[in-house]
């Protein structure tokens, strides 16, 4: 493998007095030669996974099973219903409005009609309560960073909207006061990777944007603003894994809210929840891991105190996501044995049932809790997308004690088994895993084998979906989805457990996990892949260079990769602060460095074959983190094995991705796996 010449620079990045040589530091820019560079390593990567025989194969294997990332559930829009939906042959979304849930409808927003040549993304979609008005948040260059459309339902007429940009759709988009005179929603100032932002209200009378001005807690952390379930005040809310309701302003028609401090300490730990009535009800895990439910009255002098808090649900086997008031009960989505889970209880705290759970599976919510808190339908009825493994969304609906299937799943893996396995971590914790394979396909010998993970920032590795990754398993390949320490799935202490100074107990439970399939006979180091996204492309690289001979191939997708040179703007500081170090005490500087793949490569090592996979505009893992890392492993590595880099145009995070170039990003990393294996792909559909 031929590689592009990349020169090396005498460069020193300095973090809390610790100085680490950063010799790719150059490619950290974007100027012309990084720009080339990084083309001609484009033109390997296709070149090599092209050359596949079975490439256009798996595309089309590959764009039967591609789905989103997360269901476009319909919103209320006065007594009508509005959502994003792709049609057949479509890249990208449109907006419809429809009497009926899924029912046909009118296109009031069509992303190629916005712009033909290159339709932007739909990044959210919300209505007026009186249906009056619908918003769209569009980005343009997949980065997430999206504006506003407003568009006037009855005239069909696109009205002036703000100008100011959103970070992403994480805080809801436009959330609609309950009279429908405007709109909040969440600006990011400056650039993307400074995090940083400010909660901005749109008076649709006068089309003026005032700024939200609640007693904000000094940080970078992501805030917002919601409002009670009787429309009768607004919450301001802050920080993305655990939020709280730190102000409370009540809705008098004013203008001008007077907020009023409500629960100010984070050191409480999250409180993720709704204004019911006259009380804050949340879910707590302080003295409780695995989360109970609390109410908090608005009346309370002293919100803050733990001790004036009423418990409603105590902490149970399951560990705790989210609450939905639905009329007077409480329906909480949990976690048991990371599978979902539905209880509903009385306003009062009285059990009265259980959803049921079309099978083993996840109902689909956004990993970050405060990015949760924004339950679609109305307030009669439970709404949820569920979905396995192998399976794609359905939408559901419970109201009374009857459930409802409003819209069926879309795809599925035929024929599969789903088989649920537990590995013991070094220091004795049980870390499960799920299998999953062909019915056909039998474990007699070693497969080809793919394990995807994440481990982190208190994220459920939900078991949705497998998407594209449903073309490995058709074509005979093992996917085992793992859930590691660091992530939600039991609760904060799962969390704390893989996090700051204990998150090498995250990679030693994946290692634990990989080292259990060889010992079964599942696979082999010579047919073991591993792959994940963002903190999973971390976890991906990390492995690879910290146990290269246990592993056969590595696929770091939109990944964190340099955790050191990350510590030098606003979003990668935040990242690297909640998870990964104290970045200001050396030791821990120096202990980050151990799990940095960048300062983890050494010259002489035969690496595993490795694909990395990143976006040119991605805000939070920018591509610089892929190109340095590919730059190092590929003059180190001593093997044969490639390591070859695709860094794709307009593609962001992952967010916010044009279908068909997602299509083909996903084809290309899947056959440089199956390439590497010796499989053949199969075609679905035929």
């Amino acid at each position: 493998m031929r590689y592009p010449e990349t020169r090396t620079v005498d460069e020193v990045v300095q973090v809390a007095g610790v100085d680490f040589p950063d010799p790719y530091h150059w490619l950290a820019d974007r100027t012309d030669e990084v720009e080339q560079w990084q083309e001609k390593q484009a033109e390997l990567a296709d070149a090599y996974v092209q050359d596949w025989p079975h490439f256009q194969t798996l595309k089309e294997s590959v764009r039967h099973y591609f789905t989103p990332r997360f269901g476009a559930y319909p919103s209320p829009a006065g007594k009508r219903w509005v959502r994003s939906e792709t049609p057949d042959g479509a890249t990208q979304a449109r907006v419809v409005l429809s009497d009926e849930r899924f029912g046909d409808g009118e296109v009031i927003f069509d992303a190629v009609e916005e712009n033909p040549e290159k339709p932007p993304f739909v990044s959210w979609v919300s209505a007026s309560p009186d249906g009056r008005y619908v918003t769209v948040g569009v980005c343009e260059d997949g980065s997430e960073r999206n504006t506003i459309r407003l568009i006037d339902v009855e005239t069909r007429e696109r009205l002036a909207a703000p100008a100011q940009a959103l970070l992403d759709n994480w805080t809801g988009g436009a959330r609609w006061l309950p009279d429908s005179s405007g709109f909040l929603f969440t600006s990011i100032v400056g650039e993307s990777v400074d995090l940083r932002h400010e909660v901005l209200h749109y008076h649709l009378d006068s089309g003026t944007v005032t700024k939200v001005d609640a007693p904000w807690l000094p940080d970078r952390d992501y805030r917002t603003v919601v409002f009670s379930t009787d429309g009768k005040h607004a919450i301001a809310v802050q920080r993305l894994l655990t939020p709280i309701p730190i102000a409370v302003a009540k809705l008098d028609g004013s203008t001008e809210w007077s907020w009023r401090p409500f629960v100010t300490d984070p050191a409480v730990g999250g409180l993720a929840g709704q204004l019911v009535g006259d009380r804050w009800i949340a879910v707590s895990d302080l003295d409780a891991p695995r989360g109970r439910v609390v109410a908090i009255a608005l009346d309370n002098p002293t919100p803050a105190d733990p001790r004036t808090w009423d418990e409603v649900v105590p902490e149970s086997d399951a560990a705790l996501r989210s609450i939905t008031p639905v009329g007077e009960h409480l329906y909480v989505l949990g976690l048991e044995n990371t599978y979902s889970q539905v209880r509903i209880f009385t306003l009062a705290g009285e059990f009265a049932g259980n959803v049921p759970m079309p099978a083993p599976g996840a109902v689909i919510e956004h990993p970050f809790p405060l990015a949760a808190m924004y339950p679609e339908g109305r307030d009669d009825e439970y709404v949820f997308a569920f979905t396995t493994l192998t399976t794609s969304a359905g939408y559901y609906r419970h109201a009374g004690s009857t459930l409802d299937t409003l819209s069926q799943p879309r795809t599925s893996i035929p024929d599969t088994v789903i088989e649920d396995g537990w590995s013991t971590s070094p220091d004795g914790t049980r870390v499960p895993y799920h299998v999953v394979r062909r019915r056909d396909l039998l474990l007699n010998r070693p497969r080809p084998t793919l394990v995807f993970g994440y481990g982190g920032f208190n994220a459920p590795w939900h078991p949705v979906f497998l998407g594209p990754m449903s073309s490995f398993v058709d074509s005979g390949g093992v996917l085992v989805h793992v859930h590691l320490r660091g992530g939600g799935e039991f609760g904060r202490h799962w969390w704390e457990q893989g996090r700051l100074k204990n998150k090498r107990n995250c990679y030693d439970d994946l290692h634990a996990i990989a080292e259990d399939l060889i010992a079964t006979g599942v696979t082999s180091p010579n047919l073991l892949g591993v792959t994940g996204g963002s903190n999973g492309g971390l976890l991906a690289g990390v492995v690879a260079t910290l146990r290269p001979t246990l592993w056969a191939v590595s696929v770091p997708r939109v990944p964190l990769l340099d955790a050191i040179g990350a510590t030098q703007d606003g979003y990668g500081r935040f990242a690297i602060s909640l998870e990964l170090a104290d970045l200001d005490d050396p030791d821990d500087v120096r202990r980050l460095a151990s799990l940095s793949p960048y300062h983890l490569v050494e010259d002489g090592v035969d690496y595993p074959a490795v694909y990395l996979d990143a976006g040119d505009t991605d805000p939070r893992c920018p591509p610089w983190h892929a190109r340095k890392f590919a730059a190092r492993l590929q003059a180190a590595t001593a093997g044969p094995n490639p390591v070859l880099l695709r860094v794709w145009r307009d593609v962001g995070h992952g967010w916010a991705t044009d279908r068909e170039v997602a299509i083909t990003e996903h084809t290309s990393w899947l056959a440089f796996v199956m390439k590497r294996f010796g499989m053949t792909a199969r075609n679905p559909a035929e």
